[in-house]
């Protein structure tokens, strides 16, 4: 068993949370009633171990890596981040945070994200939400969010012990967008346009603003790299290496 990696920065700790390789079906299948048609095929996907964040990043963690700067409209240490576009993220979060951790601290591809709210290795298939068929336990959505973001960890975990993988904010992935899963890598990696990248880039979740048919696992959605909401954050990821220690980042 693979213990979780505690991360301190500037006096803000977190968890990432491992995931153990293996394969799993990505997708919706034809018969379902609720699914839309850029949420398929369903195919196979096998793809190495990761660790993943239990929670969103949140304003605390955020505040710790930008120097106290909160783009938070909702603001709360405990409340995910959001009003941060994908180039936010990419081109200034993430370096600065490889630079203090030293660690190759990335977003997560869309399979990874998909594998981990599915419950990994062991629980990837059955449930329509992160960790319940029943939306109200595990997620923040239109319904029952008030208008507003939530305190990350407050409804339950999905099997793997992560929080808030359906509802509460969108979480951008690294992938580019493409209007369906036809000729996807099956191998876990991002699905990028390189080197054009002038597509859309993907987000998954749903989100406190969103009905349930939108936090359901396989649904898939899409914004400008640019693009900032007030329902749209983020989690991170770090890879795994053969012996099982953490990728280093490459100042």
């Amino acid at each position: 068993m693979i213990d979780p990696h505690k991360e301190m920065i500037n006096g803000c700790e977190f968890l990432m949370i491992p995931v153990e390789g293996g394969t799993f079906d990505m997708g919706s299948p034809d018969d379902d009633t609720e699914a839309y048609s850029y949420e398929k095929p369903k195919h196979r996907v096998a793809l190495p171990g990761f660790y993943i964040g239990k929670y969103p990043v949140t304003q605390d963690l955020w505040k710790a890596v930008m120097s106290g700067e909160n783009p938070s409209d909702f603001e709360g240490d405990d409340h995910p981040v959001e009003q941060v576009s994908w180039d936010d993220i990419t081109k200034i979060f993430l370096p600065q945070l490889r630079r203090l951790s030293g660690l190759h601290y990335r977003l997560p591809t869309e399979a990874e994200w998909g594998y981990a709210a599915r419950g990994g290795k062991y629980h990837t298939e059955g449930y329509k939400y992160a960790g319940s068929d029943r939306l109200k336990d595990v997620g923040w959505f239109s319904n029952n969010s008030e208008g507003e973001t939530k305190p990350v960890g407050q409804k339950q975990p999905n099997q793997l012990g992560i929080y808030d993988m359906s509802g509460n904010v969108w979480e951008w992935c690294e992938d580019d967008w493409h209007n369906n899963y036809q000729n996807a890598p099956e191998n876990g990696l991002a699905w990028i346009n390189d080197p054009d990248r002038g597509t859309p880039r993907v987000y998954r979740g749903g989100s406190w603003t969103n009905a349930a048919r939108y936090c359901r696992v396989a649904l898939r959605n899409r914004a400008a790299p640019g693009h900032r909401a007030l329902n749209t954050g983020f989690r991170l990821v770090l890879s795994m290496q053969a012996d099982g220690r953490l990728v280093p980042a490459f100042l």
